[in-house]
């Protein structure tokens, strides 16, 4: 049986570099796995930081060890691919953050003919400007908490107005708060505020990283998440929560072993967990995604609301990332997921044919 030529992507052009060579190395386990071996050739490419693309046997050094590949002295030719990557009959990428998971990839992948696995364009891009993603979510109906959209120019533009933006956002969502960039992921940039003084801060800081800045309110309640897998008829895995002893879900909680504790499953009541899995399936289909997305939510526990925070629609394959381990309580075993995948990546891009449809009764 001919293998199937996996181009495996990762590495590119955002503060998760690190986050995704790691995520890249599990995922070629996987791929190479006993399961897996005689399915999939492995072809690795990696993106430097400066946005080079780097052929098979640079990229397989990098996994290996696990370290990102110095820029200096480096002169990046943007467009000019591996020879390799003319023979890959299926993408993974996974490019977290910026230039990786926010559509920019995948319009270059859908340019190439070549399927990928996880969300086209439209899903990325709007999964990934929080902003945007709001917005939608608010015509689909699903709960949020309370959020205003600033910009860059708000903030820096006019000392006389940033007082009042102040304000505005002290009268309408009150402390704490969190300010955070619109189009990063990961937890990048993002800052809880209790006072003036640190708004004043976090928002200049926060309009360093994106022209788009996002403030919401903060709500006392239990941080859940679900896995959602498949295409149109996606599939819901069980729901995790995540407790932490930091301020908050930051960066360094997030990516640290022993900084966060993952419950899966989550103890929640059977209709609460089933409710959480409806919203997660919603939220996927209302973006138009594809392939994978990890859900995030807030359940206030003295209400019984369910609060949507964000969808990922490139979660993390850390050996700390929710993503993977959601399914691996649900029943899938982390080679079976990632060849699960693939499949779906090849399955959204080959139904294009109309089936034959019987009207004989």
């Amino acid at each position: 049986m001919t293998k199937l030529r996996v181009g495996l992507l990762f590495g590119g052009r955002s503060g998760e570099h690190e986050v995704s060579i790691v995520s890249a190395k599990a995922i070629a386990g996987a791929l190479t796995a006993e399961e897996n071996a005689n399915k999939y050739e492995l072809l690795p490419f990696y993106i430097k930081k400066d946005g080079s693309w780097q052929g098979c046997d640079l990229a397989r050094q990098v996994l290996s060890s696990g370290e990102a590949l110095s820029c200096e002295n480096s002169q990046p030719k943007l467009w000019q691919f591996p020879a390799e990557a003319e023979t890959v009959d299926v993408w993974f990428p996974i490019l977290h953050g910026p230039n990786g998971e926010d559509g920019t990839i995948q319009g270059l992948l859908s340019l190439m003919q070549v399927p990928f696995v996880g969300s086209g364009v439209l899903g990325s891009a709007a999964g990934m400007d929080k902003i945007g993603m709001k917005s939608i979510f608010a015509q689909a109906g699903l709960p949020q908490v309370k959020y205003m959209a600033l910009t860059r120019e708000q903030v820096w533009s006019n000392p006389c107005i940033f007082p009042k933006l102040c304000d505005d956002i002290e009268q309408t969502l009150g402390y704490p708060c969190f300010v955070k960039p619109a189009n990063l992921g990961s937890s990048v940039g993002i800052a809880k505020v209790r006072s003036r003084s640190e708004l004043e801060a976090a928002l200049d800081s926060a309009a360093s990283y994106d022209r788009r800045i996002i403030v919401e309110a903060g709500v006392t309640a239990r941080e859940v998440e679900c896995a959602v897998l498949g295409n149109d008829s996606p599939k819901a895995s069980t729901v995790g929560e995540i407790t932490y002893e930091s301020d908050f879900y930051d960066y360094e909680t997030k990516y640290t072993s022993g900084k966060a504790y993952l419950l899966i499953p989550a103890p929640l009541a059977n209709g609460v967990i089933e409710q959480i899995q409806e919203k997660a399936i919603q939220a996927f289909t209302t973006l138009d995604c594809a392939g994978l997305a990890r859900v995030d939510f807030f359940y206030v526990e003295a209400t019984g609301e369910i609060l949507i925070n964000e969808i990922n629609t490139l979660p993390g394959f850390t050996a700390t990332s929710m993503y993977p381990q959601l399914w691996a309580s649900s029943g899938v075993t982390f080679p079976e997921l990632v060849d699960k995948l693939v499949q779906l990546a090849i399955e959204i891009n080959s139904g294009s044919e109309k089936p034959e449809v019987s009207l004989s009764t």
